[in-house]
């Protein structure tokens, strides 16, 4: 299937691990040519030798609290075909041990600096009369979670705002979706796991177990995340906009995690 992504250029935040690397890895795949950020050098370089393809991938380093380094971000995204919002991964905790720096921590990323880098490729689309932009948000947005009462927070308002963008959108011929991945094997969630299991049961190797109530029994790879993105953003979703795609294996319909 021709998904229209060859020679396109996407911009993915939060690039260099976890769902962010594996959709530059699909867009890479299709034909692409792939930007990616994320705060730290070390891990960007990695992640871009993971890739290949150099003469087709491309790092910004950039930390999107900062203002200023922003405005250097929103040069690259005001030149992309794609701009993939995947970066804000937030603090956990209940709502009783997460104080302001936790709140304004996550509303800082993955609300203010999201919404703002979106504003400046929106408009720089809009001018050109095309482009997508992909929110990936979280199914908490959905299934509201209390032990992760910030991303609860964040995600809920990322889906409206995805949906009230794109709900208008098209009238300058961008598109703009979001897609919300439950529970995904990533850094960040196998270790999670891993040390519950090993506050459980002992063996951090045993955290495995605490997954096989998720559906399939297992959480999901990132690749099945990533492979969503890309078909959002391809011409095979060209009359998508303003809505959300949930790759979570039915979790968020059933209304539970466990």
């Amino acid at each position: 299937m021709d998904l229209g992504i060859e020679g396109k250029r996407v911009l993915v935040t939060g690039g260099s691990r976890g769902i962010g690397l594996a959709a530059a890895r699909a867009f890479l795949r299709e034909g692409a040519h792939v930007v990616i950020s994320a705060r730290e050098r070390e891990r960007l370089d990695a992640a871009a030798e993971e890739l290949g393809a150099p003469e087709r991938v491309a790092t910004v380093m950039c930390d999107m609290r900062r203002p200023d380094e922003l405005e250097k971000l929103a040069d690259v995204a005001r030149t992309v075909d794609v701009l993939v919002n995947n970066a804000g991964a937030t603090p956990t905790g209940r709502i009783e041990s997460v104080g302001r720096a936790e709140w304004e921590e996550g509303l800082s990323l993955k609300v203010v600096a999201t919404a703002l880098l979106t504003k400046y490729a929106y408009e720089a689309m809009s001018g050109r009369g095309e482009g997508v932009i992909v929110n990936v948000i979280g199914n908490c947005g959905e299934r509201p979670d209390p032990d992760i009462i910030i991303a609860t927070v964040t995600n809920t308002g990322m889906m409206g705002f995805t949906r009230a963008l794109g709900s208008i959108s098209p009238a300058n011929g961008v598109r703009v979706l979001g897609v919300n991945p439950g529970p995904t094997a990533t850094e960040r969630l196998i270790g999670l796991m891993q040390r519950k299991a090993g506050d459980r049961t002992g063996d951090s190797g045993r955290w495995q177990e605490l997954v096989a109530p998720l559906p399939f029994g297992r959480a999901a790879d990132p690749a099945e995340t990533a492979d969503m993105i890309v078909f959002a953003a391809s011409k095979c979703a060209s009359y998508v906009s303003g809505t959300i795609l949930t790759v979570d294996g039915g979790v968020a319909a059933r209304g539970h995690l466990f």
